[in-house]
């Protein structure tokens, strides 16, 4: 079986005085499939810099971000043009977070700000496909709110009807974080402490909850290697 080559489309930058430590998004995707017989190629897509075509890599992987998939930005909107094409090609993609949310909106969903508020730190997401458990970090207030035409809800919380999504054999998405350590995390509680109410920050700015990190990590790495 020949080396996959996967897209990092970066949909944002992680707090500039983490990254010296931790690298960017695309470097937390690179260790979390460490054990993937992967190649990486990285497009700041928030930067302005998009892949000329769906085709262009075996699989496509879309980053968090500190923005919302409604704001007005033409970056966003280009993106959820590609995001069609690279459906319409078939070449598998996986979103994480905000790209849960854009892979969701570029396909006919709807995505808005929480009216129930923040979910932050360790949550505990229910599976509907593996009966599972997994703890993993969320840090949102948008979420998906109407799931695109076809598209199945796996993965839920009590604040997170649509938390994990699959488009059949194309698509996966998750709206937590498989790809932040607890370390970083906390670090991002940190510098982004003001986002999220005071008393949320107390209760999350050290995470102590065993995280499924190797069980989304081996879900995210099967589903890009897989042949298809």
């Amino acid at each position: 079986m020949s080396t996959k080559t996967i897209g990092i489309l970066v949909t944002g930058h992680s707090p500039a005085e983490l990254t010296g430590e931790y690298g960017n998004y695309a470097d937390m995707f690179m260790r979390l499939l460490g054990k993937f017989d992967f190649e990486f190629k990285t497009y700041f897509v928030v930067d302005g810099v998009f892949p000329e075509s769906p085709k262009e890599v075996d699989g496509w992987l879309l980053t968090g971000s500190k923005f919302g998939v409604y704001e007005d930005h033409e970056w966003i909107r280009k993106l959820e043009d590609f995001i069609r094409r690279v459906h319409a090609e078939g070449v598998p993609m996986v979103g994480i977070c905000f790209g849960h949310q854009v892979m969701a909106k570029a396909l006919g969903g709807h995505v808005e700000k929480f009216k129930g508020g923040w979910s932050a730190g360790p949550v505990t997401y229910r599976r509907s496909d593996t009966g599972e458990e997994q703890v993993l970090l969320a840090w949102h207030q948008d979420q998906v709110i109407k799931v695109p035409e076809g598209a199945e809800v796996v993965g839920k919380t009590d604040q997170c009807e649509n938390a994990v999504i699959r488009y059949g054999d194309w698509g996966l998405s998750y709206q937590p974080h498989p790809e932040f350590s607890p370390a970083f995390f906390e670090g991002l509680a940190s510098a982004r402490r003001s986002a999220i109410p005071e008393s949320l920050y107390e209760e999350v700015k050290s995470v102590e909850a065993s995280i499924s990190t190797d069980r989304v990590a081996d879900e995210i790495g099967s589903f890009l290697a897989r042949e298809r």
